[in-house]
């Protein structure tokens, strides 16, 4: 059994990968355990990948992922979580931001003290305070609020993990920033958080672009959705829809019974007419929206796919 899978996804950091997996190495040997350490490369255009196959050679211990393409981080984390060994898997950026001497602590803070994921917490920062602090301060706060879950840095890509946990989850389009998000509603409830050392780059400049500010809220919203009707789209849509059509309709019924009361008095000319109208087909509209969705959902290859801990007295 492996102790510790160190999963690191990475866009052309050629530079740094050398004295990474030397600081790794080091920290793995120091504390006795045994490792691997999967590099997803991102479709780099550098010599990243050169480098992994030459670090690979020297130290069988360090394996490579290399997309045909750039997929982003999500898609390197969700292969290196499919091809993880440890009983402890480890994420970390291939920067040299993140200090591979935190990985004991970490370590011990999922089979010690029984932490299913922890998350670090980047407390004292080098990036640009108006470009990447205020934003994340911005998008952890909205991620604290939705989720419940009382991280000070979702976004932070030092994170230890239980093996289950990263085995139950799947990470898509951008949403590594909500890894702890995932987890829980998974099902994993200890969650916790270290307050890790954060280091100034050394080579290069950062891979990520302000669009990750307005992708990130989106992606919020769109798990917040999906974990919660995406197998019962009707729960949602149906509600919003019927009550859109009922506000309507009650519209509807005192513009006609004004009508009688008042029969000169045209009908089109109030306001209330066009609202009635707009409301009835908008809750058309939702209600149709989740009964197709519902369609969907019932026939989707993993409707009846659920997680599940442990069995008793089953084969």
């Amino acid at each position: 059994m492996i102790d510790i899978s160190v999963i690191v996804p990475l866009f052309n950091e050629d530079e740094s990968l050398p004295e990474l997996a030397e600081w790794i190495t080091r920290v793995m040997k120091d504390n006795n355990f045994t490792y691997e350490v999967i590099m997803v490369d991102d479709g780099s255009t550098d010599d990243s990948w050169s480098v992994i196959e030459s670090i690979a050679k020297i130290n069988t211990n360090f394996k490579g992922i290399k997309f045909q393409r750039n997929y982003g981080k999500s898609a390197a984390l969700n292969e290196g979580f499919k091809a993880a060994l440890g009983s402890v898997v480890i994420t970390m950026d291939a920067d040299l931001q993140d200090s591979p001497d935190e990985i004991p602590d970490l370590y011990k803070m999922i089979k010690t003290d029984g932490f299913d994921l922890v998350s670090g917490w980047k407390k004292k920062r080098f990036d640009n305070k108006l470009t990447k602090n205020l934003p994340s301060k911005l998008f952890n706060a909205a991620a604290r609020r939705s989720s419940g879950i009382k991280l000070h840095d979702f976004n932070c890509g030092l994170k230890a993990y239980n093996k289950k946990v990263v085995k139950s989850i799947e990470v898509y389009g951008e949403m590594h920033r909500y890894i702890p998000v995932l987890a829980k509603w998974a099902g994993f409830r200890k969650i916790g958080e270290k307050v890790v050392e954060h280091r100034a780059r050394k080579f290069g400049v950062t891979k990520f672009g302000l669009e990750r500010f307005v992708n990130g809220f989106l992606d919020l919203g769109t798990i917040s959705f999906i974990s919660r009707f995406g197998k019962r789209p009707m729960h949602f849509f149906g509600l919003y829809g019927s009550l859109c059509f009922f506000i309507g309709f009650v519209i509807s019924i005192v513009l006609i019974i004004n009508k009688f009361i008042h029969p000169f008095q045209g009908l089109t000319n109030s306001p209330l007419f066009f609202i009635a109208l707009t409301a009835m087909i908008i809750g058309m509209q939702l209600f149709l929206a989740g009964f197709i969705g519902e369609l969907i959902a019932r026939n989707g290859a993993d409707r009846n796919k659920y997680l599940i801990e442990q069995r008793l007295g089953l084969d």
